[in-house]
């Protein structure tokens, strides 16, 4: 899905254009946004803001996805957007805005805020697998590939159990914050076929190799994206680490 197997995790109103580019020499993909999408998940969105979170509010979401993607277009990095919706017309119509851009729509499944929840977005959607799955097919319909971020420790959910059905209605990749159940990422490999990225708490070599023992595919940095060093350490252990699988 991308080379090499870094990735920047999408930071709330922080993860644009300019934050990818800064780190485009060690990574090989940046998860854009999240970004609200349709009515119900931009006014979660204005809500979060009111209690001083940063959020992306552009008066027509799709076209900032646009001219995000755009200003990546002579960049060597693969770009994704991280998007949340409580409806599947938006999402076909960023999912084509990406397929034009070969960029990875990826649909939150991740935000824990109240709102976003009440919204039906974000972890709301780990719980009702039936409207996950639709929006993986809507956005799988547009061409462009598509990824889902989740996140572990969610009361009552089935992690691996959300992944296959991720992957029944066409995702090809799951984003997984592992929050403090490293080992989770271990089951979500033995359960699908998915190009699996690991996320949480990654920021050097020891943490990497941690995810990749698990059957990481990749990893991703959150917080630390902006740190180089932690970038070029993070690099160096997935390029040794693949380069060892792949022998001389």
């Amino acid at each position: 899905m991308f080379q090499p197997r870094v990735a920047l995790a999408s930071l709330s109103g922080a993860a644009d254009a300019d934050w990818a580019r800064a780190a485009a020499e060690h990574v090989g993909c940046a998860f854009l946004g999240g970004i609200a999408l349709d009515g119900a998940t931009r006014e979660a969105a204005r809500r979060l803001v009111e209690r001083d979170r940063s959020e992306f509010l552009p008066a027509d979401p799709v076209a900032f996805v646009d001219r995000q993607l755009s200003a990546l277009a002579d960049s060597p990095l693969r770009p994704a957007f991280n998007v949340r919706s409580s409806s599947l017309p938006p999402i076909r119509r960023v999912g084509e805005v990406c397929a034009a851009h070969d960029a990875v729509l990826e649909l939150n499944a991740h935000c824990r805020q109240d709102e976003m929840c009440a919204a039906g977005a974000g972890e709301a959607l780990l719980r009702d697998t039936d409207r996950l799955a639709a929006q993986v097919r809507a956005a799988a319909a547009t061409g462009t590939p598509v990824s889902v971020k989740v996140r572990a420790e969610v009361g009552g959910v089935d992690l691996p159990a959300v992944c296959r059905a991720v992957e029944s209605a066409g995702g090809d990749a799951v984003h997984v914050d592992a929050m403090d159940s490293e080992s989770v990422v271990e089951r979500v490999v033995a359960a699908t076929d998915l190009f699996v990225v690991a996320n949480n708490g990654v920021r050097d070599r020891e943490t990497a190799r941690e995810y990749l023992g698990y059957g990481a595919d990749a990893v991703s940095v959150g917080r630390p994206s902006d740190d180089p060093e932690v970038l070029a350490d993070v690099r160096a252990a997935t390029d040794e680490w693949f380069a060892a699988e792949v022998g001389p």
